[in-house]
């Protein structure tokens, strides 16, 4: 039999309980590879980690190299590491050939014998590395300047996988990613209350809102979370601002009254007329300072000085001044809070919730409203795996969680 390259290496954690051994192993098969396992050390308690060395075989280097590559996001690293490959960008705009596309996990790169953090952990980037600093993080390929050195390939990469939480912590209620027949009740509280703890610790909470919020008549109540300080910056688009602002002056939302829920004449104009009103003034914030928009999920950002993020799409009325129309520009205003946020809840918007999906590290509890069960699925399928799903109304869901939360504040 010829022989076959192999690499022996080395994997550290709850392998076990979080099933992080039997991915590797499954992940390899999967592949067409093979596997040996070395050594096995067993913790001896749930606290204590385990450690496993395993040989790795493929049909050809190419091959093991997909194999590494693939196990590495299980925290797999060779048992004799090398340094991370680097390569210089070869002009503005581009990553050098092969470059490593990262996880949205946090990860560490080997540089001169030392293993450096990768500041600002995201899906679908480079690694840029200064090796007279010993510094990486991540950088969008907009963002890349020739000469600049990035890794390439998957070797000097350590990432640490998402294990199963030592103790019990939000959300542990749910044993499946999508939850459409958990008792409501509980969820809330669950919800509410991981929210009292983001706060209480400090870091912030992204609302990410579509404009079913508007039109279920939900944007009062997520106006109150903003007022208790529960939201620290919303996401969203053209659509979700244009209908708040379109009911505050109309009392319509795509020309359905908010409070009789019917058509109403002349309806299918407002919106177009709101925006109209915000543009003649330049803006949202000018049509609070003038009087104008007095009330509203909007306009409570204004007073309350929460900042929003409006990214605007092809099929935009208008837009809004407010809008970002260039889509690497709305990308970079949303990445810093994405990088320092705590929680983030996305309310019954697909596309902007996958947007805001891979920009956040894996390790920010992140909870998706929806009524259609396959947003959160699609979710997942790119990449936001963290994400916990609640199948449920988002008009019903925002005003439970707005009145748990203002009993106990």
């Amino acid at each position: 039999m010829p022989h076959r390259p192999y690499e022996d290496v080395r994997v550290e954690g709850h392998l076990i309980d979080s099933g992080i051994m039997s991915q590797i192993m499954d992940t390899i098969v999967a592949l067409d590879g093979e596997f040996e396992t070395l050594t096995f050390e067993v913790g001896r308690t749930n606290e204590d980690a385990s450690v496993a060395e395993i040989r790795v075989k493929g049909r050809s280097q190419e091959h093991l190299e997909e194999l590494l590559g693939s196990v590495q996001l299980f925290g797999v690293v060779p048992v004799h590491p090398d340094d991370a490959v680097l390569a210089p960008v070869p002009c503005d705009g581009v990553f050098p050939e092969g470059f490593y596309s990262t996880t949205n996990l946090e990860t560490a790169v080997r540089i001169g014998g030392i293993w450096v953090r990768v500041e600002n952990p995201e899906m679908d980037l480079g690694i840029r590395v200064d090796p007279e600093a010993g510094t990486a993080e991540t950088v969008p390929m907009a963002d890349t300047h020739e000469g600049e050195l990035f890794v390439v390939g998957h070797g000097g990469l350590r990432v640490q996988p998402i294990e199963r939480p030592r103790a019990g912590q939000a959300f542990e209620f749910m044993n499946s990613a999508v939850s459409s027949e958990k008792p409501k009740a509980q969820v809330v509280a669950e919800i509410a209350r991981m929210l009292r703890q983001v706060r209480a610790a400090g870091k912030e909470v992204i609302a990410v809102v579509g404009p079913a919020v508007v039109h279920t008549g939900a944007a009062g109540h997520l106006a109150r979370l903003v007022e208790m300080g529960y939201v620290s910056v919303l996401f969203g688009g053209n659509a979700v601002a244009t209908h708040d602002i379109e009911s505050a002056l109309y009392g319509t939302s795509l020309g359905v009254s908010i409070s009789e829920g019917i058509p109403k004449v002349g309806g299918h104009e407002h919106h177009l007329r709101a925006i109209n009103t915000i543009r003649r003034l330049g803006g949202i914030k000018p049509a609070v300072e003038q009087g104008v928009l007095t009330e509203g999920l909007m306009y409570t950002l204004v007073k309350t000085g929460t900042p929003y993020v409006l990214a605007g799409s092809i099929r935009d009325d208008g837009p809004l001044p407010d809008v970002i129309t260039d889509a690497v520009q709305a990308q970079a205003a949303m990445r810093p809070y994405c990088r320092t946020a705590g929680a983030c809840i996305m309310l019954s918007t697909m596309l902007h919730s996958i947007a805001t999906g891979n920009m956040l590290p894996a390790s920010v509890t992140t909870v998706c409203v929806d009524i259609n069960p396959a947003v959160v699925t699609k979710l997942s399928d790119r990449g936001s795996f963290q994400t916990i799903g609640i199948v449920t109304d988002v008009g019903l869901f925002l005003g439970q969680v707005a009145d748990d939360l203002e009993a106990t504040t």
